[in-house]
């Protein structure tokens, strides 16, 4: 059921992704090509503000910095799952790995790998800010527009 909360969530983690990956970026490999890795970002940004924090707002502030911090963690989890799940299919097409098993376990080394790329100070505060005030956002939109 649509509702302001679920599109305010879903617009404030569509910021976030797109501020944290623009960081990512600026902050990775030169001469990388990210492709659609903003975009997908994004995207995702927009599924877990819709379907996670949309549905949890109106329980009170202290729930709703929890419902900010949840979305972020949701984001962040998703992320690195679907950019490792499309590293280690490239690298597949490329026959890097003698098995599925090997295939499988790719995507969790990727993941892991791509997190690294999240441990910098400027990217943990902007999570943070982010969670916080996208979960506030939400829970004022629920109060708000009923």
């Amino acid at each position: 059921m649509p509702s302001a909360s679920r599109l305010i969530a879903a617009i404030c983690l569509l910021v976030v992704a797109f501020l944290v990956s623009s960081m990512i970026i600026e902050n990775g490999e030169e001469g990388k090509d990210y492709g659609a890795f903003t975009f997908v970002n994004m995207v995702l940004g927009v599924v877990c503000g819709w379907t996670v924090m949309g549905k949890r707002a109106g329980k009170g502030w202290t729930a709703a910095i929890n419902n900010g911090m949840t979305g972020i963690a949701t984001l962040v989890f998703w992320g690195l799952f679907l950019q490792g799940c499309y590293e280690m299919i490239s690298l597949a097409m490329r026959h890097r790995y003698n098995g599925p098993f090997e295939a499988l376990l790719a995507i969790f080394q990727i993941g892991i790998e791509y997190g690294q790329l999240l441990l910098t100070s400027e990217i943990l505060l902007t999570l943070a800010i982010g969670g916080l005030v996208a979960g506030l956002a939400t829970e004022e939109a629920s109060r708000r527009w009923r």
